[in-house]
């Protein structure tokens, strides 16, 4: 995180530099672009430029990451708010203005630096670099553009004047088009990652990975060319078959987000991250908001304050089947204590079986801020970097278009999913059953549980009867089920309170569990209702479930499944606050996509606002 920061300072400098020299009748050091892109530090620093708006506040600093993007059925904004959080935005909107603003920047500055690249004389090799890179950012920008807003301006040279500016929008396809012919060419310019070492650049990896994602999204709504799914799965094949780059899933699905939250890498399974680092007592900084939106909310220091704004629908809650631990990662189990930072877990009745009015209570909690190392902590802004490409997705993304482009489902296909659910699959405690009661107890016995799996479990008694054993939280990554890992079925005794004679028996998860059914591998159609929900559980909260839902063409179905499936439960038990549902019960056919911001159409009258708008 801090290689970029430290020439993202450099560039600050320089900015108020110029700026306060800007002011002077004579400026003796201004440096333009006809004096500037001389040296081949000219040209790194330029490079730097393309990247600073994807750290922005308006793109996964704040606005794309946690805002414009968590609307959709995963969790809710639960403030009562009017705002692209709501789907209660209109054209004026400033944080709908900030993102096309920070993706247009990105653009005219990779543009500027495309035009100037021949200039410095240097090694050829680094230059072809840059220029991959900077290539992949403009089609990146794009990217992000035309999923959000439809077809946009193509500009893809330096704006010199306004009379430059004024372009009407392109068709879907015709950006599409040229985020594609950017990607491609930039694949074989950019590093390999292994020779990186980091995600926070572009590598082959994130362009192959990037570029499946791309294809994908080509072969959904709006474009609906089915063709793109070969496309999609030959560069998602690329990525998982690389032998070098050796790409594998972290054994640890919560090691990932710990990873993000105190700066360490892990090029294995994290392509492509936005960068992030400080805490507010230097210049040294380029802060989010990272584990504070979508985190787990507290006012203590020590964990780091954050804002909890997104909580989980039961919809979400429901997805998680038995046996799956990224449900109690990815959704909180416990809330930390205000003065002492320690976690209180839920009662155990709503551990095992949680009513409406706790579970829609519950944080969106995949980035947790106790992880950060950055101290001291500010509270609300974060150090924690944020996944853009992950290789679970890659495998997802190529068992959907492997499938779709074959039209059928094969066994490369179905084993890429396996992966992703064998890796969030407990190996820990499923059940432990009394076999006897025993008699003469007066306080609860003290339960042992043979082996080195590390559960622990409380039994309870009643009438002097052992009636039920109870495996207690993990109070050190806060699941809600401290289940262990276990290897053989290990051995339940009972030692003190008073009695004797109680037995019970283990059983355990086995990450074959976690493998596909015959019938879920059926036919295409059941395989792809089986991708849609892995992508739900295994992707949560990271800016992709409403694109995914849009391309598939069931955003507004689901939305307002969900908001019947709030409803519903509402009349059964009351939820907390009634603007809980403003999400969904907004959403019009108009949010498929996002107005063109009023002040660029008032800039530029070649440009025609969306349906609905």
């Amino acid at each position: 995180m801090k290689q970029i920061t430290y020439l993202l300072m450099i560039i600050a400098c320089l900015s108020a530099s110029s700026c306060k020299k800007f002011l002077e009748t004579d400026p003796k050091d201004f440096i333009s672009p006809e004096n500037y892109y001389q040296t081949e530090e000219h040209l790194n620093l330029a490079l730097n430029g393309v990247y600073v708006p994807l750290y922005s506040r308006p793109v996964y600093g704040s606005v794309y990451m946690g805002r414009m993007n968590m609307c959709a059925d995963e969790a809710f904004y639960a403030r009562q708010e009017i705002g692209l959080r709501t789907n209660s935005h209109a054209a004026g909107d400033t944080e709908l203005e900030g993102i096309w603003k920070s993706m247009y920047t990105g653009i005219d500055r990779a543009n500027a630096l495309l035009a100037n690249l021949h200039k410095p004389t240097m090694d050829e090799g680094k230059r072809q670099i840059i220029r991959g890179q900077a290539l992949f950012l403009r089609g990146y920008y794009y990217f992000m553009l035309v999923q959000n807003f439809g077809g946009v301006p193509l500009v893809i040279s330096p704006t010199t004047s306004p009379e430059s500016a004024g372009k009407p929008r392109a068709s879907v396809a015709e950006v599409y088009a040229q985020i594609v012919k950017d990607m491609e060419e930039s694949e074989n310019l950019v590093q390999p990652i292994r020779t990186l070492g980091f995600g926070g650049k572009i590598s082959k990896s994130a362009v192959r990975g990037m570029l499946a994602r791309v294809n994908l999204y080509m072969a959904g709504y709006p474009l609906n060319d089915q063709s793109r799914y070969a496309e999609a799965s030959k560069w998602a094949k690329k990525v998982i078959d690389d032998p070098e780059a050796a790409h594998v899933l972290n054994p640890d699905y919560k090691n990932i987000f710990i990873r993000y939250a105190n700066d360490t890498y892990d090029v294995s399974e994290s392509i492509l991250e936005a960068e992030f680092y400080g805490n507010n007592s230097n210049s040294n900084n380029t802060f989010g908001a990272v584990g504070s939106l979508i985190g787990i909310a507290t006012t203590n220091t020590t964990i780091g304050g954050a804002y909890g704004m997104h909580q989980v629908t039961a919809k979400m809650y429901r997805k998680y089947e038995p046996g799956d631990d990224r449900r109690d990662w990815n959704i909180s189990a416990f809330n930390y204590n205000a003065t002492t930072g320690a976690k209180v877990f839920f009662s155990q009745a709503l551990l095992d079986n949680p009513p409406n009015t706790n579970i829609y209570t519950r944080y969106a909690a995949k980035f947790r801020r106790e992880y950060e190392k950055v101290l001291p902590k500010i509270n609300y802004n974060t150090p924690q970097n944020f996944p853009i490409l992950r290789f679970s997705d890659v495998l997802l993304m190529y068992a959907e278009a492997e499938s779709q482009s074959k039209g059928l489902v094969t066994t490369d296909a179905i084993e890429a999913v396996n992966k992703v659910r064998r890796r969030a699959w407990s190996q820990g405690i499923k059940n432990i059953a009394v076999t006897s009661g025993g008699t003469g107890y007066t306080t609860a016995p003290s339960v042992t549980i043979s082996g080195t799996g590390g559960a622990t479990a409380t039994a309870i008694i009643s009438g002097g009867v052992v009636t039920a054993i109870v495996l207690n939280p993990d109070a050190t990554y806060g699941m809600g089920a401290g289940r262990g890992k276990y290897t053989s079925v290990p051995t339940i005794t009972f030692s003190g309170g008073g009695g004797n004679g109680a037995t019970a028996v283990a059983t355990i998860y086995k990450t074959e569990d976690a493998n596909l059914t015959n019938t879920q591998t059926a036919s295409k159609e059941s395989f792809m209702e089986v991708i849609r929900d892995e992508r739900m559980r295994e992707l949560a909260y990271e800016a992709l479930r409403k694109p995914d839902l849009i391309r598939w063409g069931m955003y507004m179905a689901e939305m307002k499944q969900t908001l019947a499936m709030m409803q519903s439960d509402n009349a059964v038990q009351p939820l907390t606050a009634s603007w809980y549902t403003l999400t969904y019960s907004n959403v019009e056919e108009r949010n498929l996509l996002y107005p063109i911001p009023t002040r660029e159409i008032t800039l530029n009258q070649a440009l025609v606002q969306n349906p609905g708008w």
